[in-house]
């Protein structure tokens, strides 16, 4: 088994767009695709299991285990009111750069059989320190869509990301264009520090407007308000550190 995608159903979509959010930087673009199928109340329509994930099982909250996997959910739209959604998310990426591309082939190919027109991918762009205003920053496969993107509120600036985009958030950009599928990646700017509702907030700001949803971020912002707590108690460490005035108090047992 390198990569086995199990159905638990074959929906019928129409003009589907593809929205990837994998654990990353942050765990932007994992909480933002969350965040989203929760809203949407999108339906789980396959699993996919692959040799090249953790070899471990995971524990859940009643004491049951389940193989590490990543999972595809679905969104059909009533009528007209746009295009279907096919959603993965996941607890891995792949462990190895062989891995990856595996992973990320086998995504791609099931987004041709389903008629995929567009895919976002969603990550994090780690800035190494804190971001109180995070940016969304993108990266395209067509000038067409720079110009959309931009229309809508995304970033694009020379040299970042410096690095490119790793794994899935790149992979299925470049691969998903030779296979002639139009696709974006949204980054919302994070320390890189903590998980970052604050920057996925951000980024389904805009999200949800390329997709025509209306969203309750509430949960995001209240997650976002407690590392801005966490944070803020770090700071005033530091400044105490810098200062002289806190005691580092050494305890036995």
């Amino acid at each position: 088994m390198d990569v086995e995608i199990i159905f638990e159903e074959r929906p019928e979509l129409r003009d589907p767009i593809f929205v990837e959010g994998l654990p990353g930087v942050g765990n932007v673009g994992k909480l933002a695709a969350e965040h989203l199928l929760e809203e949407i109340g999108a339906k789980r329509f396959a699993v996919v299991y692959s040799k090249y994930f953790p070899p471990q099982v995971l524990v859940e909250d009643d004491g049951t285990i389940k193989l590490v996997r990543n999972e595809l959910y679905y969104y059909s739209r009533e009528g007209d009111a746009g295009p279907d959604l096919i959603l993965l998310v996941g607890d891995y990426q792949g462990l190895t750069p062989e891995g990856q591309y595996e992973l990320s082939s086998a995504i791609i190919d099931l987004c041709t059989d389903m008629g995929v027109k567009r895919i976002y991918t969603l990550g994090g762009f780690g800035v190494g320190k804190m971001v109180e205003e995070p940016r969304v920053l993108g990266a395209t496969t067509t000038l067409e869509l720079v110009e959309e993107m931009k229309e809508n509120g995304v970033i694009f600036s020379r040299g970042e990301p410096g690095s490119g985009i790793v794994g899935a958030s790149g992979l299925l950009l470049g691969l998903g264009h030779n296979k002639g599928i139009e696709a974006v990646c949204l980054m919302g700017e994070t320390s890189g520090y903590f998980i970052d509702p604050n920057a996925a907030r951000k980024l389904l700001l805009i999200l949800s407007k390329l997709l025509d949803l209306e969203l309750d971020l509430a949960k995001l912002e209240e997650k976002a308000d407690q590392i801005e707590r966490i944070t803020a108690k770090l700071k005033d460490i530091e400044k105490m550190e810098k200062e002289g005035s806190f005691e580092d108090l050494n305890y036995i047992g």
